[in-house]
């Protein structure tokens, strides 16, 4: 999360949300917001497996964890990309999103 939040301002230039999801509980979560200063919503108290299995993610029983999760929605909420981990590597980088949403607008603007 402390890389996205590296790339905010270069995000909020692209008129782009970033939205983090977290099994965590509301006081670990809060904790989390305010040791890397986050400026983006964390939602927490996620539940494995019920909301892992809506947006697909892996997950892990024992420890009730997702595994790096990744969507990129476009402005119809429409999911243009997407990064499914199976363990604790494999997250879409925010240099890689940005570059990627970029590339889409153009790919957009040219075809209006």
């Amino acid at each position: 999360m402390a890389d996205y939040q590296s790339q905010i301002d270069a995000f909020k230039q692209e008129n782009v949300d970033i939205i983090a999801l977290s099994v965590d509980p509301s006081d670990k979560a809060k904790e989390t917001v305010e040791q890397q200063n986050l400026k983006f919503p964390v939602a927490y108290g996620l539940e494995v497996p019920r909301d892992a299995e809506k947006i697909g993610a892996f997950w892990e029983e024992g420890r009730k964890i997702f595994h790096a999760t990744n969507l990129i929605l476009d402005s119809d909420k429409k999911v243009v990309a997407a990064s499914y981990s199976t363990g604790p590597i494999g997250r879409i980088v925010s240099a890689d999103t940005l570059g990627y949403i970029q590339f889409l607008k153009k790919r957009k603007a040219q075809q209006s």
